[in-house]
């Protein structure tokens, strides 16, 4: 997709989430589901670059948002950083997290890439709520629960205070769309895609796999682990139970729903998904089986997902 149509696109959506407020005012509750749509975007987005562009099947994406969140959470409670130096931070300490991950991936492909990265996810919950967790600071079984929030020029910036920190919220989700879309549309996202179709191929013509698979591992935890960061400060308490595979499945699905290596689909997946699960709630137990079904239908109907739709006028208005 052309870098005009996404940037579109991206707009369209972003322009939509930050008129609602007016329509809905301060209702906590609606506000809260708003915020929510934004932060997935950006995890879901993240995962779409590794997975649709990069061919990198990991499995670990959520882990990395657990270890911005938690990162930031200490820092700020333990050691005092103040939240935005500590959301940074966060960041960088998950950047790095993924260039160690990364790396034993170098050698590997497809399903054992995803073993490796599935077994960071399952070993960061035991970790998390064991003696080593303690040793760190995360509160065992416990968790975080006195995370202060964000605080910007003597502004407080929680839940208390919804529709402000949904406007930051939709800031910092707007940065993060952008720098993806730049850097899909950039060289970077050339090499990440001629990579993904023929690793050799792309190698002869002087692309590094070395290089752009770090690249891609450390900038999609760097971006992850900040929205991370931001959520922990944004709802004050973490818990070990977020690396239960409950949200782990979520995201799969919103990157379904938007269109597999489709960006800016994720983002649209993100917004359908959370916004659909909440209007299914009355549902209770059967809501999981009411997503499902309709998940099935929508691959079925649109194997690009929603993104397909854009593509085939796009393709026709070329033709």
């Amino acid at each position: 997709m052309r870098l005009k149509y996404m940037a579109i696109i991206i707009g369209v959506c972003y322009g939509i989430m930050a008129i609602l407020p007016i329509f809905v005012g301060d209702i906590r509750f609606v506000m809260n589901i708003l915020v929510m749509c934004l932060i997935w975007a950006v995890v879901a987005s993240c995962w779409d670059v590794m997975m649709g562009f990069a061919g990198i099947f990991s499995f670990g994406q959520v882990a990395f948002f657990v270890m911005g969140a938690y990162c930031s959470g200490i820092l700020a409670i333990d050691h005092h950083v103040t939240p935005v130096l500590s959301i940074l931070m966060a960041g960088l300490f998950t950047a790095g997290m993924g260039v160690l991950v990364g790396l034993p991936c170098l050698k590997l492909a497809g399903p054992y890439v995803a073993l490796v990265t599935f077994g960071v996810h399952m070993a960061l919950q035991p970790t998390l709520r064991g003696e080593i967790g303690i040793a760190l600071g995360s509160g065992g079984s416990v968790g975080l629960l006195t995370i202060p929030p964000i605080s910007i020029f003597g502004y407080t910036f929680s839940s208390a205070n919804i529709v402000p920190t949904f406007y930051l919220t939709l800031l910092v989700s707007l940065a993060c769309a952008l720098i993806i879309m730049f850097m899909i549309k950039s060289y970077w996202g050339v090499a990440f895609l001629a990579l993904k179709d023929s690793q050799e191929f792309a190698m002869s013509l002087g692309v590094s796999a070395f290089k752009y698979k770090l690249m891609v591992f450390s900038l999609t935890s760097f971006l992850t682990g900040i929205i991370g960061a931001f959520y922990g400060h944004f709802y004050g308490v973490l818990s070990f139970r977020m690396l239960d595979l409950d949200l782990f499945s979520i995201l799969m699905v919103m990157m379904l729903v938007g269109g597999l290596g489709h960006f800016p689909g994720s983002i649209i997946g993100a917004f359908l998904v959370v916004a659909g699960s909440e209007v299914m709630a009355p549902l209770g137990a059967y809501r999981a089986v009411a997503m499902g079904a309709l998940v099935v239908i929508l691959v079925l109907a649109l194997p690009n997902g929603v993104m397909g739709l854009f593509l085939k006028r796009s393709t026709n208005k070329i033709g």
